[in-house]
């Protein structure tokens, strides 16, 4: 840990089925209230979606309570650290989707997207082609104003103002992606990983989602083929491909609001 950035942050997510919302919606308040950890956690029978923020024992103390629960015990949170608390308050909320894409036939509880890991991305990337010798489109799933921010490369992405709009620009968008792999990415993972389901279910054969997102991406092999930093819904407002916040000047501008 960097002593002049002490506060841990974490964001991770899991598809998994989950039929006491509630419940579970209750025993996380108590259990990050107790630990005075801030940030969002949302609960659907989907699954689960959190952003948490504290000192780093308690912040991992309830991440090793939360994999307790057998249908939770794989969540891989991705890590990144600042100077102070960047969330204002503890919200833990029930939703009908831990990320709103309003397309229910897509169920990653059930099955998930196959997945890419970060160093395979960077060397198709390299290398201008995947093991099978077909290009590589990287397809930037976020909100345009995440996009402005920082990406890869020469990533598509179709300028979607929220992630609902994701199956309707996908229907304008199918013939770009024919004969290609297609690499799914977003901050974390999770709304590639209900893009790449969903390309699939149109017909895509060579669909993947990059595992864990642009953090796990710049933590496994840091800022190789992406230019500019990876907007995050919290007072830091992105954060380096090193993972360290944005400096202070790049702050006055007021988050937009998660999409979720």
């Amino acid at each position: 840990m960097n002593p002049a950035l002490p506060v841990l942050n974490i964001s991770a997510y899991l598809f998994t089925a989950l039929n006491d919302s509630a419940a579970l919606r209750d025993a996380c308040h108590a259990r990050a209230n107790t630990l005075a950890l801030r940030g969002t956690i949302l609960i659907a029978e989907e699954g689960i979606n959190l952003f948490l923020a504290g000192p780093p024992q308690e912040v991992r103390s309830f991440v090793t309570w939360l994999q307790q629960d057998p249908r939770l015990a794989s969540i891989a949170p991705k890590e990144s650290w600042s100077a102070s608390q960047p969330f204002r308050k503890l919200l833990v909320k029930v939703k009908n989707e831990i990320i709103r894409m309003n397309h229910p036939a897509i169920q990653p509880q059930n099955a998930r997207a196959p997945a890419v890991d970060a160093v395979t991305v960077k060397h198709w990337l390299d290398t201008g082609h995947d093991d099978q010798g077909r290009p590589v489109v990287t397809l930037d799933t976020r909100n345009a104003f995440e996009v402005q921010e920082g990406s890869f490369v020469g990533a598509m992405h179709w300028n979607i103002d929220k992630f609902s709009d994701f199956p309707q620009a996908a229907q304008a968008h199918l013939n770009d992606l024919q004969g290609k792999t297609v690499v799914s990415f977003c901050t974390g993972g999770i709304r590639c990983e209900k893009a790449a389901i969903y390309l699939r279910e149109q017909g895509l054969e060579t669909v993947y989602q990059l595992d864990g997102g642009i953090l796990k991406y710049f933590e496994e092999v840091g800022d190789a083929h992406y230019q500019g930093n990876c907007f995050v819904f919290d007072e830091r407002r992105g954060v380096n491909p090193d993972l360290t916040p944005l400096p202070i000047e790049a702050l006055k501008k007021t988050p937009p609001q998660a999409d979720l």
